[in-house]
């Protein structure tokens, strides 16, 4: 755990960003190489379960097209993009994963967790068409928005783990916009220094938060951090609270 004052650009690694963003979502977008027109790639919708490495995981019929495309060539990417964050679609944070995917065979921890994020799945488990696939991930790239992006190793995506905020994120920034807008526009301008007349909060986790301020016409995407690293929804509301305290005094010494 990082103890202390965190410095200005403390955020956390791709790889974690990565990991997040596939334990936060629930659906991607599959690509696969088409049987039909080859050399063309073919998109699916696609629910996805993970692995403890982060590796995803799918429960597709042998009769849908994207299956037999993967009998034929096992290659695939998967993009998983952010839904629950407000604002631009292409300023979302998004990670595409490539890989190869093959039949699971008899892994009952594939088919908990798949079941646990898609409980509907229960009732095609009787068909015999239908099976549990995994991606052995042999690449990674992620966007957290305009600018900010790469690629990352294998490794240092199947260690990461997601963020310990992970499953508190959409009601955190729900929250914050809905009620604390002033509290947004004060981080902005003590701590960002940019004197926003609006601020939407569009991402949050252990360290810090995104938010997307206003100043007259002009528009501008900033990473504020926390005070401390925050692990907990109420160790982020204590420190956001801290945070409140120290803008104004700040923002009042600066006018005296």
């Amino acid at each position: 755990m990082t103890k202390g004052k965190l410095s200005a650009s403390a955020q956390p690694s791709l790889a974690e960003q990565s990991r997040t963003l596939m334990h936060v979502e629930r659906i991607g977008t599959l690509a696969t190489h088409s049987t039909r027109q080859p050399g063309f790639p073919f998109t699916s919708l696609m629910p996805y379960g993970s692995d403890p490495s982060g590796q995803p995981t799918f429960f597709i019929s042998r009769l849908a097209v994207h299956t037999q495309n993967l009998e034929r060539n096992a290659r695939a990417s998967l993009l998983v993009s952010r839904t629950c964050a407000p604002g631009d679609a292409l300023r979302r944070a998004r990670v595409t994963l490539l890989g190869h995917v093959t039949r699971v065979i008899d892994d009952g921890s594939v088919r908990d967790d798949y079941l646990q994020r898609h409980p509907e799945t229960h009732q095609w488990l009787g068909f015999s068409d239908f099976g549990f696939y995994r991606m052995e991930v042999v690449d990674a790239y992620y966007v957290a928005g305009f600018g900010d992006m790469g690629w990352m190793s294998v490794e240092s995506y199947k260690n990461a783990q997601p963020d310990p905020l992970a499953d508190h994120i959409a009601g955190i920034i729900e929250h914050m916009n809905a009620d604390h807008s002033e509290a947004l526009v004060l981080y902005c301008r003590a701590f960002a220094e940019v004197d926003a007349e609006v601020a939407v909060m569009e991402d949050v986790d252990r360290l810090g938060f995104r938010v997307r301020a206003r100043v007259g016409e002009e528009k501008h995407d900033l990473r504020i951090n926390f005070l401390r690293e925050a692990r907990t929804p109420q160790q982020a509301r204590a420190v956001l609270v801290e945070m409140v305290a120290q803008a104004r005094q700040k923002l009042g010494e600066q006018r005296s």
